[in-house]
């Protein structure tokens, strides 16, 4: 027991003095300077320069490269200043987040997503926060585009899956989504059932325009060996959210591709009916994306928390 705490005792000292070396490697990197790195740090010149050369001892490399009038990183130093640097930045954006939240959460948190994510997903879990809160204010923004957040001055987005551009942060919001195809009994007395996704060609279906660059969204299903199959539908009907494309199934003007969420109430209650059942896979669900350098604002990081999902 007592070799083991005599152990402890030495990784945490080794851990502060790397953590605090490296702390200088980067500001004498940043600054190009060891004086006025050293003026940051409110450390010495001497006492500073000991530091990055214990450093540079205990890995064994050369991390600066020191001329008579400037300081800059050896291609090793760029290495190892490219890992410690968004480590860095995340830490003290957190410390930041937590000071922020000794009071209380103020401000707006702007979100951009579909109609149905912010129904099933936004809604109910940031609604609370609204009386816990008082002084936070959101604002939900419906689009069905990839939006760009700067220029829409959003301070997130949700998409489904987690590839996200770089600089972006993905963060789960909700559970695994899927796909179905939908109309009412009433129609498929009418019209029949389709076998596969091909026979859509043959039926009435009821389109979704969507809004990032005007095209019809082209249905997707997949067969038994997990090929993608695209199929671009026809219908009298055309709408740009999703909800009043239930409606219309619902009333029996065709065939719907819905999230399965969103129709099991009609589904359970009998005012639709499932086709293609076996054509439509699950796929990833919601993420709320954002930018990595963003500071969290002690609103956003309520937010974050409060839609982060728990399996």
């Amino acid at each position: 027991m007592a070799n083991t705490l005599v152990l402890d005792r030495k990784s945490s000292a080794m851990l502060r003095e790397n953590i605090n070396d490296l702390i200088a490697l980067a500001a004498v990197a940043e600054e190009r300077s060891f004086t006025r790195a050293a003026a940051r740090l409110n450390v010495s010149q001497s006492a500073l320069s000991h530091k990055i050369k214990s450093l540079e001892q205990r890995l064994g490399l050369r991390l600066l490269t020191r001329t008579t009038r400037s300081v800059a990183p050896t291609l090793e130093g760029e290495d190892l200043l490219a890992t410690l640097n968004p480590c860095f930045e995340k830490i003290e954006a957190r410390l930041m987040a937590l000071n922020d939240a000794r009071d209380e959460p103020t401000g707006t948190v702007r979100i951009v997503a579909v109609e149905y994510a912010i129904d099933t997903i936004l809604w109910p879990k940031l609604a609370p926060l609204l009386k816990d809160y008082p002084k936070m204010n959101l604002e939900f923004v419906m689009d069905y585009g990839y939006t760009d957040l700067a220029s829409s001055q959003c301070d997130a987005g949700v998409r489904y899956g987690d590839q996200v551009s770089d600089g972006m942060i993905a963060m789960k919001i909700g559970p695994e989504e899927r796909m179905i195809c939908v109309a009412a009994p009433g129609y498929f007395e009418v019209a029949g059932r389709p076998e596969t996704p091909q026979d859509l060609s043959d039926h009435r279906c009821i389109n979704l325009r969507l809004s990032t660059h005007g095209a019809l969204y082209a249905w997707e299903f997949e067969d038994a060996d997990g090929h993608e199959i695209n199929v671009k539908v026809q219908g009298q009907l055309c709408f740009n959210t999703i909800h009043p494309i239930l409606r219309a199934a619902v009333d029996g003007h065709g065939l719907a591709l819905v999230p399965d969420r969103l129709a099991a109430k009609d589904i359970a209650e009998g005012r639709l009916e499932v086709c293609l059942d076996d054509y439509c896979p699950s796929f990833p669900g919601f993420h709320l994306y954002y930018p990595s350098r963003q500071r969290p604002s002690s609103a956003f990081q309520v937010v974050l928390d409060a839609l982060r999902h728990r399996d």
